[in-house]
């Protein structure tokens, strides 16, 4: 982990033309295509890089950056993460790099036991263009509404310099369906981090103000205000972000079956009737209803939402209070034991907000800017009998100023260890942790007594990833000076 000090550049505002999009805020395209780039010129690769943020579009399109788009942001959103071979295979001078905390340097496949990627979600696991860490260079990211504009964007940026510059070694791809719905039938990316500086201003939404410094290098960070610190030159860091891209394979079938299992176990215990949804299914009703609804307690018990994004820590027992509540103006720290929202669930693992934790300093610390887009096909749950080798999942992308002290702290402390609370520790996130069948539990608690889950599968398996750099748009051109196409003469 990088240290914090008190020597990187400071400022109340925040210049969103330096800034790449969608770090601040997201693009809300249909669609996104992830480019896997290996650097085969590192002369005409540098000076593509450079050239994304100058004016001459022959050379390269233009990088999007965060200012003011209007009314919608550019047809396709272009953007530019480059792991730290990649630095090296674009000629950046070491002296420059050294400065870079030791996560992003390794790598992720080196960082798997920090993670969680282990056993089948191992690096020697992953899709090929992944496993080698020479392979991945950069990662052109590009959002639009149909694939017909991510065709044509491809097709002319590889015709001219990065066609010299670059091999493309994969292709990962999502695209919406049913909204911000993801494959587990969960409404996404609700609750993200608001910062004051974005222009226009975010509508109020009980959040609380997030640090620039939470995502951007050079600014002040939730940690008593300090940051951390910057490569040298300053200009390659400041305003730039780390990226964690990482390609989650869903096990629909698996987590849908374990929701009959679950709800079952709960239907056959004396809280069964404290646990089911208000309008749900009473004693009245068929055993199919119950099983249903239950099967819905169970879902929102595992996340700490229904599916539909309603917090349970306001509405733990309706998924459509009327009034209606707010998905993101809540807090735990009236819910202490869990009877609301289980200690366990997903969201409160990952954004404990203000409840008591042990790492106290650590309840807004650990922010990650998130943006993510589903792959492969949606499941069909009127046919459980469908192919189930038909891979689906998430393409996520976890933003912050320190993979170390934020990305891995979450997964490893929080999702995988569950260190924020003795009460869970032991346990594994019931989504996104790996889970064992044989040593896996989660408690759904209620104030009558509480019943223990167990069996929980890995739900979500890692198929791969790398951790990249977000550079700000003075350093994408200061990197395309180091080899200039035109040098000077002699």
């Amino acid at each position: 982990m990088a240290a914090p000090t008190r020597g990187a550049v400071v400022g109340e505002s925040v210049d969103l033309a330096d800034v790449q999009g969608n770090i601040l805020r997201g693009y809300r395209k249909s669609m996104v295509r992830h480019l896997i780039a290996q650097v085969i010129d590192a002369r005409q690769a540098s000076a593509w890089v450079g050239a994304t943020a100058g004016p001459d579009r022959s050379l390269a399109p233009a990088i999007t950056d965060a200012a003011h788009w209007g009314a919608r942001p550019p047809d396709v959103c272009f953007n530019l993460g480059i792991t730290f071979t990649g630095m090296q295979a674009l000629g950046v001078p070491p002296s420059a790099m050294s400065a870079f905390p030791e996560a992003y340097r390794e790598g992720m496949a080196a960082r798997a036991s920090k993670i969680g990627d282990w056993g089948d979600s191992a690096p020697e696991h992953w899709i090929p263009w992944f496993q080698a860490s020479d392979a991945v260079h950069l990662i052109v990211t590009l959002h639009a509404d149909t694939a017909a504009l991510l065709d044509r964007f491809e097709k002319d940026m590889m015709a001219g310099l990065a066609g010299r510059a670059f091999r493309i070694r994969g292709r990962n791809e999502g695209a919406k369906f049913n909204g911000d719905e993801v494959h587990f039938g969960y409404r996404d990316n609700i609750s993200q981090p608001r910062f004051a500086q974005v222009s226009p201003p975010y509508k109020l939404d009980g959040q609380p103000l997030a640090p620039l410094g939470t995502v951007l290098l050079g600014y002040e960070t939730a940690l008593e205000q300090l940051q951390w610190t910057l490569p040298d030159p300053p200009v390659l860091g400041f305003n730039g972000a780390f990226n964690a891209f990482r390609v989650l394979e869903q096990d629909v079938p698996a987590f849908e079956n374990f929701l009959d299992r679950a709800a079952a176990q709960l239907l056959a215990s004396p809280l069964a009737d404290s646990l089911l949804a208000i309008g749900g299914a009473g004693d009245e009703a068929s055993p199919s209803a119950r099983l249903a609804s239950m099967r819905e307690v169970v879902a929102a018990k595992l996340l700490g939402r229904w599916r539909n994004g309603t917090p349970l820590a306001l509405s733990p027992r309706d998924p459509t209070p009327s009034p209606r509540v707010s998905d993101t103006d809540f807090d735990f720290v009236d819910d202490d034991e869990g009877l609301k929202c289980p200690l366990g669930a997903h969201t409160r693992r990952t954004n404990p907000r203000g409840a008591r934790i042990v790492q106290r300093i650590a309840n807004h610390t650990r922010r990650l800017v998130r943006r993510g887009m589903p792959y492969g096909p949606r499941w069909d749950a009127t046919d459980r009998d469908a192919d189930e080798r038909v891979e689906r999942g998430l393409l996520g992308n976890f933003i912050c100023a320190d993979l170390s002290a934020q990305f891995e702290a979450v997964y490893y402390d929080w999702i995988n260890l569950g260190l924020q609370d003795p009460r869970i520790t032991g346990s594994n996130d019931p989504l996104l942790g790996a889970n064992q069948e044989d040593a896996s539990w989660f408690d759904v608690v209620t104030s009558a007594g509480s019943v223990r889950l167990r069996g929980l599968p890995r739900f979500v398996r890692t198929r791969g990833g790398a951790y990249t750099f977000l550079p700000s748009i003075s350093a994408l051109r200061w990197i395309g000076s180091k080899h200039p196409l035109n040098p000077a003469p002699r």
